[in-house]
């Protein structure tokens, strides 16, 4: 297994493999300001990526193209003990993909799988630019249920705003430590 945690740095919008721009992207917006849209191969709605988030990469190897489900939730469960160890508690996964506090989403996870290889993702929001994410996503044509129809700055949060954390080298470098030593919950999926 191998883990990347790294803090964005340039402003771009990510659509998922499925979505559809019309649907989900102010796209004269992108375009008036030259911001890079790139497309994941994993699933979900758009996301805004900027300097306010890290990102957390989990490229598993994994036999066969099966056990999506069962590695999804256990990278969901690694996620959260990672973070609590790294002081921020009460992350509860949400929806499909969402890691919350609360009622507030601080991260959105996606999960690519090919045989022989799993590949995780999920971005924190750090300290997100909440007037970018309007400015570039349309309210999303799907949400999860707890998100009840808000707008995305009543619906999103941010580890700043709700713990005081600053995204600097030492929470990177204590939250890829914490990962990296709990790999092992993986061992186990790989050999059933």
């Amino acid at each position: 297994p191998r883990v990347r945690v790294y803090q964005f740095d340039h402003v771009a919008v990510v659509i998922g493999r499925g979505g559809k721009q019309e649907l989900e992207l102010h796209i004269e917006n992108l375009a008036a300001d030259n911001v890079p849209l790139y497309r994941r191969p994993g699933g979900g709605c758009s996301v805004v990526l900027d300097p306010g988030n890290v990102i957390v990469s989990l490229a598993l190897p994994l036999p066969g193209i099966g056990h999506i489900k069962t590695t999804f939730n256990a990278a969901t469960a690694w996620m959260i003990a990672g973070l609590a160890a790294c002081g921020v508690p009460d992350v509860v996964p949400r929806g499909v993909s969402d890691l919350a506090i609360a009622e507030r989403k601080i991260g959105g996870s996606c999960v690519y799988r090919t045989r022989g290889l799993l590949y995780y993702s999920t971005t924190l929001l750090g300290a997100q630019n909440m007037p970018l994410v309007g400015r570039y996503l349309k309210h999303p044509p799907r949400e999860p249920e707890y998100r009840q129809g808000r707008p995305h700055g009543q619906f999103m949060g941010s580890l700043h705003d709700i713990y005081g954390i600053y995204l600097n080298d030492k929470f990177i470098s204590n939250l890829k430590s914490q990962l990296d030593n709990n790999l092992s919950v993986f061992a186990t999926i790989s050999n059933d």
